[in-house]
């Protein structure tokens, strides 16, 4: 696609209206996007993550009980005038910050109908132009963000990109797994941080025996509008809810899409394992905590 065509991509979508059942009863009370990974929320990485890439215009799909996302990403003025005339001059900078970040809208999921139902909820506030999904579960620590990665492949190409990476074994049934196109990238090996293959389709949740291949899509998505029709045409599909992976699939009949193996490291935030493992690495890369905290897991008898 022409240069000129190509649209910078503005908007990121970030769906956030799911129960969070797998970590109840911790998330009875407050959402699951908003537990603590050492002392950041969940869908505050996330957000960075869109920032750091040059995106700075967010859309949280949000349900019941989730006010405390708003909360977070607003200025709290009680706050700050107590930081600033405690004289805690860092603090009052940390949460200044998280307020400054971004421009946020909200859009409220009535009925938690899947993934596909959340993207499509966003539609008015997203408009005619190609957008970023970014589920909060997924943390990915990466030397190069991994949507400024996506947002590379996209202004190369104008098409829409998907993140993946390699599953072993039956894990892969617990995903959707990309078929590759037999046209190919067309893309030179190092043009990109990652592989970039031309996909043909998306097999959701496929046995390892008829997995078309062992990539497999993880949560970073950039999608061009045409998906919002496919989304609307489809229907109830799996468990009762409209599946964004139904509608990739009817879009990559349409237009060509691209999936890029990123550089960088997943953590599955929303599996209680994963979310530990995540608090474990981050706590060691920090400045402050991680010498400390490096000698306490040292000291431990495992």
């Amino acid at each position: 696609m022409p240069e000129a065509k190509i649209r910078r991509i503005r908007k990121a979508v970030f769906p956030a209206a799911g129960l969070g059942t797998r970590f109840l009863p911790a998330t009875k009370a407050q959402p699951k996007e908003m537990l603590p990974l050492v002392d950041k929320p969940i869908i505050q990485y996330g957000v960075e993550e869109a920032v750091e890439s040059g995106i700075d215009d967010i859309v949280i799909v949000t349900g019941r009980g989730k006010n405390s996302i708003e909360d977070h990403f607003d200025v709290s003025f009680e706050l700050e005038r107590m930081l600033e005339e405690k004289g805690k001059t860092d603090l009052l900078a940390v949460v200044r910050e998280v307020s400054d970040l971004i421009h946020v809208s909200y859009v409220r999921q009535k009925e938690a109908l899947g993934l596909g139902h959340a993207v499509l909820a966003t539609e008015s506030l997203v408009g005619e132009q190609p957008f970023a999904v970014l589920l909060a579960d997924d943390v990915i620590d990466a030397p190069v963000p991994v949507m400024r990665q996506m947002l590379d492949v996209h202004a190369a190409t104008g098409a829409s990109v998907v993140a993946v990476e390699k599953i072993p074994g039956d894990a892969i049934s617990s995903y959707g797994v990309i078929q590759l196109s037999e046209a190919g990238a067309g893309f030179e090996p190092h043009q990109f941080l990652g592989p970039v293959f031309r996909m043909s389709d998306v097999v959701e949740k496929p046995k390892l025996a008829d997995a078309p291949s062992d990539l497999a899509v993880v949560g970073r998505y950039i999608l061009t509008p045409g998906i919002f029709k496919h989304l609307k045409r489809i229907g109830r599909g799996a468990g009762g809810e409209i599946q964004l992976t139904d509608a990739m699939r009817a879009l990559a009949q349409e237009e060509p899409m691209y999936a890029l193996q990123f550089q960088g490291r997943r953590h599955d935030t929303g599996d209680k394992l994963g979310f530990l493992q995540a608090t474990v690495e981050l706590a060691l890369q920090r400045e402050d905590l991680g010498a400390a905290f490096r000698q306490y897991l040292h000291g431990l008898q495992l």
